[in-house]
């Protein structure tokens, strides 16, 4: 303990009980107006309302832990009188009796206002938690690991964080003994784990992928499983996915979180390459279908002009020439309406440009008798 709160500490000891709580009020009502003043400065300088209403929810609890420390000071100011060793049995058995009671008195109101202090600080860092939390999800270009949509989860273990810490809190001023309740609690936790391994899986996993952040809401992924659709809900049990044909799929986190996942919307760029695959006959013009197939990718307005289409020879094929015409979409979304735009394109450039695209064939030969 510093010393000059030792030397404060005793200077109130020769102070009467009445002038305690006087001192004792004023210093809550000063300390109260201190710590007021110096935030509102302090929240001049921010843009954001979290000051406000850290102020708002702590500034009765710093007001009633003063007073509270007042009130048990000025008790034990008014404990009974030692008669001295040298005074009578009988003064001596009143004075143990009444110093007993006494001290039994002080102790269950301090035990009290303990409690009552407990009570009042953890609701005010739940109502300063909860503010924090929404700032922080409104800023989720800033915090990836926090949006709007597990806003609730965070709130929950923090409630449940801070209710632990009051229970405890509680527990202590009563002088219970947490041995037993602890290993209460250790007992019914592994039941429990045991019963519902598979919700806490999803729940842990669920956690983890909000921390991890693989994918966030309105991303394209694409599933090991083969599912592929948009991202609409990331819950603390599932994942929501909405297919292109508008049908939504429920994943377990369990699932996702042990798959492989693509996300087409995630990387540097948001741009994904489309791959088309195109065959032509053995003696055509290579050259001249490379144009068309060029000159077919530059007429879909799907397609990115930067970087700008190319068309590749791959292989020989069993019945044909095998190219791949590859060009950029904007967005993961256009995969199918770009796929279909240049198939078209391609097609019609090289029928006009004459140029074949084989097909399998098969000769039977029948062997007469």
């Amino acid at each position: 303990m510093p010393t000059w709160l030792d030397r404060w500490l005793k200077s109130l000891e020769v102070l009467s009980w009445w002038e305690i709580l006087i001192y004792t009020a004023v210093a809550a009502f000063v300390t109260q107006w201190l710590v007021t003043k110096v935030v509102r400065l302090l929240s001049k300088r921010t843009k954001t309302s979290l000051d406000d209403t850290a102020i708002g929810a702590l500034r009765w609890p710093l007001f009633i832990t003063v007073v509270f420390v007042g009130i048990n000071i000025a008790l034990k100011s008014v404990e009974p009188v030692d008669p001295g060793s040298n005074a009578a049995n009988a003064a001596l058995a009143a004075y143990k009796e009444s110093h007993a009671s006494w001290a039994g008195w002080v102790k269950t109101l301090t035990s009290l206002m303990i409690s009552l202090a407990v009570i009042f600080w953890m609701r005010a860092f739940m109502r300063v938690s909860d503010a924090l939390l929404s700032a922080l999800a409104r800023r989720a270009d800033d915090f990836k690991w926090i949006e709007p949509a597990s806003l609730p989860l965070y709130e929950i273990f923090t409630k449940l964080a801070l209710l632990a810490g009051g229970i405890y809190g509680l527990m202590v001023a009563w002088k219970i003994d947490l041995t037993a309740w602890l290993a209460s609690a250790g007992i019914l936790g592994i039941a429990i784990g045991f019963a519902a391994k598979d919700t806490l899986a999803n729940l842990f996993a669920g956690i983890f992928i909000l921390a991890d952040a693989p994918y966030k809401m309105g991303d394209f992924i694409v599933i090991e499983s083969g599912e592929r659709g948009k991202v609409t809900d990331i819950g603390i049990r599932s994942t929501r996915i909405l297919t292109r044909d508008d049908i939504e799929i429920t994943l377990p986190n369990g699932l996702m979180a042990n798959s492989k996942v693509i996300n087409e919307s995630s990387g540097p760029y948001v741009k994904r390459r489309l791959r088309v695959q195109v065959g032509i006959a053995y003696g055509s013009d290579i050259e001249k279908a490379r144009e068309a197939m060029l000159a077919a990718a530059g007429a879909c307005d799907l397609l990115a002009s930067n970087p700008a289409p190319s068309v590749r020879f791959r292989s020989f094929g069993e019945s044909a020439l095998i190219f791949q015409l590859r060009g950029y979409i904007n967005q993961p979304v256009l995969h199918g309406r770009a796929l279909d735009q240049v198939c078209t394109k391609v097609y019609e450039a090289l029928n006009e440009a004459q140029v074949t695209i084989p097909f399998p064939q098969r000769v039977v030969h029948m062997k007469s008798s």
